[in-house]
């Protein structure tokens, strides 16, 4: 069977992690930038429809209004199973949204894809080649990490045994066990800088081809 085959058979959940205030662009939803006149909240919807995910959990925190009422829009139309976990303390930081998101998850996926709201440019072919990657890797690997020129990249995908290993361990987050656990991950080398560009600056926005709302 290929890779591809083995991809198609595994059960994906995916966590959108959307809780940030954007404070270095002035406290706003990176979310709802805009790229190509779509929102990035949109553009992400339409890029993980085709992979045909058991659930998408959307975190918001900060913005938390204005994004899920996007998301509402765009879940709807596209018929996706988007649900909304809200981080209540989003001050601190991405860890309790990651955790928060862990102990959400209602679906027997196979498979987990934690996603940045904030990476314009990653495309359906390029979460297709991660999901291809994980299905073809080494026994005792249940984490897929891509990596560019050394840089560590998003999104990550973490196995059933990897999501529920952590959730044992009070206060634990993917990137903490990451690092304890260097043997459970994966490194996969690539030159797609998708995988590494994401928006934090007025430079980024620039560079990114991204407009303000």
């Amino acid at each position: 069977m290929s890779s591809t085959g083995k991809s198609s058979n595994l059960n994906l959940a995916i966590v959108l992690l959307a809780a940030g205030q954007g404070s270095r662009l002035g406290s706003i939803p990176k979310a709802l930038l805009r790229k190509d006149g779509k929102t990035l909240l949109e553009l992400f919807c339409h890029t993980v429809k085709p992979l045909k995910p058991l659930e998408c959990m959307v975190v918001t925190g900060f913005h938390a209004d204005a994004i899920e009422a996007e998301l509402a829009k765009h879940a709807k139309a596209l018929a996706l199973p988007m649900t909304v976990v809200r981080n209540h303390h989003p001050e601190q930081g991405q860890r309790s949204s990651v955790r928060l998101a862990l102990e959400s998850l209602h679906s027997q996926f196979d498979v987990l894809a934690v996603c940045l709201s904030d990476q314009p440019n990653i495309s359906n072919q390029d979460l297709t080649l991660l999901l291809e990657q994980f299905a073809a890797r080494e026994p005792g690997k249940e984490i897929l990490l891509p990596q560019v020129n050394g840089q560590r990249g998003n999104p990550v995908l973490f196995s059933r045994k990897a999501v529920e290993s952590i959730l044992t361990i009070p206060k634990m987050v993917c990137r903490l066990y990451m690092d304890q656990n260097p043997n459970l991950v994966k490194i996969f080398e690539t030159d797609q800088l998708a995988f590494i560009q994401d928006v934090d600056t007025d430079t980024d926005i620039q560079k990114l081809g991204i407009t303000r709302f």
